[in-house]
């Protein structure tokens, strides 16, 4: 691209008879008891309101030696990751656009360490257009989807697939299912031998769920459901294609959040790592026509909360362009800060923690660079 949830509260049942000016004085103090706690019971529900967004402090050019542009996708090697041509810590930055600037024609993934040193980790022979579906297994295997167009328009893009590469640049199969239909962005969660993965299909507007078996060999599809449907979705001469985008799956909760661009919304799949049918959208938690753009890409913070990027198309906001927007999971807007002072700049991002410290990384496409902020957690 170029360019609180309301909870339901019950009073406690009273007698028909008791009319509600001559409550017996112990019923008065239980109501008293129970107004007065339950606003810190709603409160701890909707997580802590400190932001986690902060100020950039590190900027890398994500453009390889061939010239590839519009970075897309971001993700942290986990610590785990054997050794390869790269290492945990690093961040991989997939590549939409060719030299050209011709939109699903990129072909790398770029490998960024923790010094700021960028280099080649992947390149396909043919034009690919990797999208903003990048995740990284622990066992040594790269997920990509790749979402490609001979022309640069979505009107004439193919399905793709997601290409599964190894810890040293190689790749060693492809996911071709009938289910994927331009991945556009996916969510990983990691069992070591087996891991659920969740695709978005921008040409479908549906959302998939792949249960993978996972070895030191490779990667193979157990079984494959589509349990979200129903996001709106179109082609975009400006953004390629408007679509369901940013997922972050919630293993405890067993909620998959889905940032759905044309909707201007982001919903809630329950069940999602264990449906076994069609949910349709699940449920909106987070809708908010001052500071979204049509939300992009999505994480979670340490803090529990969701922060996403807007393609600033759907719904604009010239005075809040390349918005990253950090928000409650109960729908209770947080912070935003923006990547770009042109609208269109923000898109991929991902964020990783361990003991005191986070490391926060998002993409500026107009400049083609991966801001890369590190915080103190508290």
């Amino acid at each position: 691209m170029k360019r609180a949830n309301s909870q339901k509260l019950r009073m406690p049942n009273l007698p028909c008879s008791m009319g509600r000016t001559r409550l017996q004085p112990t019923i008065q103090l239980i109501l008293a008891v129970f107004v007065l706690l339950l606003p810190a019971a709603v409160i701890a529900q909707d997580e802590d309101h400190q932001p986690f967004l902060p100020s950039p402090v590190q900027s890398v050019s994500t453009v390889p030696a061939n010239g590839d542009v519009n970075p897309y996708g971001v993700a942290f090697v986990p610590r785990q990751f054997p050794q390869g041509t790269v290492n945990p810590g690093d961040i991989l930055v997939s590549n939409f656009n060719a030299k050209s600037n011709l939109q699903g024609t990129g072909t790398t993934i770029v490998d960024i360490t923790a010094t700021g040193t960028q280099s080649l980790f992947f390149q396909s022979p043919t034009p690919t257009g990797f999208s903003t579906a990048l995740n990284i297994l622990r066992r040594g295997f790269v997920l990509v989807g790749n979402f490609p167009s001979p022309d640069g328009t979505c009107g004439n893009a193919t399905p793709g697939s997601i290409l599964v590469i190894n810890s040293s640049g190689k790749q060693v199969g492809a996911i071709a299912d009938s289910s994927i239909d331009g991945p556009w962005d996916s969510a990983l969660f990691d069992r070591g031998d087996s891991a659920k993965f969740f695709v978005a299909n921008g040409l479908t507007g549906t959302v998939v769920r792949l249960d993978l078996n996972v070895s030191s060999s490779g990667v193979s599809v157990k079984n494959v459901t589509q349990i979200a449907s129903g996001y709106l979705h179109q082609c975009d001469a400006v953004t390629f294609v408007d679509a369901p985008t940013g997922l972050v799956y919630d293993a405890d909760r067993d909620v998959l959040y889905v940032a759905s661009t044309v909707d201007n919304a982001v919903f809630a799949v329950a069940n999602a790592g264990s449906a076994e049918k069609d949910h349709g959208t699940g449920r909106i938690i987070y809708q908010d026509s001052k500071h979204l753009h049509g939300p992009l890409a999505m994480t979670m913070a340490p803090n529990g909360h969701l922060v996403v990027s807007n393609n600033d198309v759907i719904n604009p906001d010239p005075t809040q362009p390349s918005e990253i927007v950090e928000f409650t999971i109960g729908g209770r807007f947080v912070k935003e800060i923006s990547v770009d002072p042109n609208p269109g700049g923000s898109f991929g991002l991902a964020v990783t923690s361990r003991d005191d410290t986070a490391r926060f990384a998002a993409v500026d496409d107009n400049t083609s660079t991966l801001l890369i902020w590190t915080l103190s957690l508290p």
